[in-house]
């Protein structure tokens, strides 16, 4: 599955999800089909997330390193490149250097 460059038929909310004094900033989009993503952006620093549902997040730019609750060790993703978290848990993401860009999408 490739990263989705562009999104037909949404909703965006123009109020922005801003976390950690403005270093994570993300805004919701809702697709036709009901699916709720977010598309953010992540600046350097080591933040945690914990998640209810289960989500995708999707690599569009930069690098960031990611530690899945319960996991002995980081792994690095770069542009292109998805990882998983599990629902009811959470994860560390750093990014060393750049912006990192993304897409959450909540799974159920």
């Amino acid at each position: 599955m490739s990263i989705p460059t562009e999104f037909a038929n949404v909703t965006v909310h123009a109020k922005a999800n801003v976390y950690f004094d403005g270093k994570v900033v993300s805004h919701t989009v809702l697709t036709a089909a009901g699916e709720k993503k977010t598309l953010g952006l992540i600046y350097p620093g080591k933040f945690h997330f914990g998640t209810q549902k289960a989500e995708r997040m999707e690599i569009v730019a930069g690098t960031c390193s990611v530690k899945i609750d319960g996991q002995n060790s980081s792994e690095t993703f770069a542009a292109g490149s998805a990882f998983h978290v599990p629902a009811n848990s959470g994860f560390d993401i750093e990014v060393a250097s750049g912006i990192c860009e993304y897409i959450c999408s909540f799974l159920d």
